[in-house]
């Protein structure tokens, strides 16, 4: 695997922590974008742990040179809390799935493995969980999703469109002229009505409609 994140102790803690494990054979290590190119390029690795937080990266344009050039690799994201709009982006560019930084080691070995295998899990203390794994309220066919969707307002669902292409609570609120507080209570209306727990979930039930 190739464990891509720019704190170098905690790259190097966590490093220490996967050699442990004996079916984890081989890690990397790279703290930029050229390094996790060249690496995954010479390795070949079965999973890139990829870091939003990297700084100077576009986690979605890596997703999607990576998913072009190496289609058998699969992206695993880290991120520090799930209504982070480079998520949504990234999972449209072909990341394989996502997982939170205060999930506990057990839970992370348990997601990387999956992963590894090409397999899809739920993580109960997710709250938006995997993306690609749609949960049971947004398992609907494409005329539910539509049912549901008319249910929003315009503005609700000109935010939710906004959400949809990756921009910010600020980045919508500038668009839209409104505050950032109005765009925050419009997206609590906009999950209760689709029956979602946050914005990655009404962002796959919005996609899923067009």
């Amino acid at each position: 695997m190739l464990l891509a994140e720019a704190q170098r102790l905690f790259r190097q803690s966590l490093h220490r922590l996967l050699e442990q494990e004996r079916d984890i054979t081989s890690v990397s290590e790279a703290s930029d974008a050229h390094e996790i190119y060249q690496l995954a390029t010479d390795h070949s690795p079965d999973v890139v742990l990829l870091d939003v937080d990297m700084p100077n990266l576009d986690v979605a344009s890596v997703t999607t040179i990576l998913h072009k050039h190496h289609p058998d690799t699969r992206v695993l994201l880290l991120a520090r809390y799930d209504e982070d709009t480079r998520i949504v982006a990234a999972m449209r560019a072909g990341a394989f799935g996502y997982l939170l930084k205060d999930t506990g080691w057990m839970e992370f070995l348990r997601i990387l493995r999956a992963t590894a295998k090409g397999q899809r899990v739920l993580s109960p203390i997710m709250p938006d969980r995997l993306v690609p794994n749609v949960p049971d309220s947004l398992r609907q066919p494409y005329e539910d999703n539509t049912m549901r969707l008319t249910a929003l307002s315009d503005r609700e669902r000109q935010i939710l469109a906004c959400a949809a292409a990756g921009q910010s609570n600020k980045e919508i609120a500038d668009h839209l002229c409104v505050s950032v507080e109005t765009v925050k209570t419009h997206l609590h209306h906009i999950y209760q009505k689709l029956s979602v727990d946050g914005r990655v979930e009404a962002v796959i039930a919005f996609l899923r409609a067009q």
